[in-house]
């Protein structure tokens, strides 16, 4: 099989960073594994890299997708494969770089997917089931899922129940890629510290004006919120539920640091990841173990 480096990590962990860094050294293009960066116009509240910050590597899969759009776990496997099968055809090597743990999974795994449309049928029987019943199929199924949803909405739990169940039951998974999977991480405290310091830079840079804008091109209130996090929270500040700015962005902090925690312990569930010392020296880190995957 044709190899493939997958680099995981947290938000404001440095994944993205690293993952130019190693491009650089391996001439190597990058994948996204982001299911907010496939849409365009999301650039600061998804930590979008910009052009400047990739340094000439070729990143695929950023927006890929309109605001608003129906895009699935399928639709993302498919052009991920398309992506790094066509970089690899031109003889270079294929990076998968994100936080979005079932992406990665989906890729790295070789779900079998039951295709991107609706299906009528598996709608109906999800809209019968009770509010407990549909969050345990998601927390089965696609527990990251679980932090951007609202629990007592009935609707939105359907919807992401009916996307969990998108994957073929009893199929076995379909390797496609030899994968070596590194994950980049750092002290909780210093996590938390990052993700500060990246929240404050990003809100600085107009994250909150990102978010009118998309609602004066007529993106939904709805597909902002079931965004989670960033998007979620500066739309409902600009609805005025919050007392005022500080306690929004303590919220947001807060919630921040919840979702970082629920992707190490998502992440931690995978025995083969190979986690490396960011404090250290991480590209030799790195290398090295790609330098052995490499060489089988």
């Amino acid at each position: 099989m044709d190899k493939l480096v997958c680099i995981a990590g947290t938000n404001a962990s440095g994944k993205s960073a690293l993952a130019i860094e190693l491009a650089k050294k391996y001439d190597a293009e990058i994948v996204s594994a982001d299911s907010r960066q496939v849409f365009a116009g999301l650039d600061l509240g998804s930590g979008k890299v910009t052009k400047d910050e990739m340094q000439g590597i070729r990143h695929h899969l950023l927006d890929v997708a309109d605001p608003g759009e129906f895009f699935s776990l399928a639709h993302f496997q498919k052009l991920a494969y398309d992506a790094i099968d066509d970089i690899i055809g031109r003889g270079k090597k294929a990076f998968l770089a994100g936080g979005t743990g079932l992406y990665i999974n989906a890729v790295a795994d070789g779900y079998v997917l039951s295709g991107s449309a609706p299906d009528p049928k598996l709608r109906r029987s999800i809209e019968e089931m009770t509010k407990e019943d549909l969050i345990g199929i998601i927390r089965q199924n696609a527990p990251e899922a679980l932090l951007a949803l609202d629990m007592n909405n009935k609707r939105r739990l359907e919807r992401a129940a009916e996307k969990a169940l998108a994957r073929v039951e009893d199929q076995p998974n379909v390797k496609r890629y030899d994968t070596l999977i590194i994950g980049v991480t750092w002290p909780r405290e210093e996590l938390y510290e990052r993700i500060r310091v990246r929240l404050d830079q990003r809100l600085a840079k107009g994250m909150i004006e990102e978010v009118e804008g998309l609602l004066d091109r007529g993106v939904s209130d709805d597909f902002l919120y079931r965004l989670g996090l960033e998007y979620r929270y500066i739309l409902m500040y600009l609805q005025g539920r919050f007392d005022d700015y500080d306690s929004f962005h303590d919220k947001l902090f807060m919630e921040i640091r919840h979702l970082a925690k629920e992707q190490m312990t998502w992440f931690r569930k995978r025995r083969d990841i190979l986690w490396i010392d960011m404090k250290d020296d991480p590209v030799k880190e790195a290398s090295e173990l790609i330098d052995g995957f490499y060489q089988t």
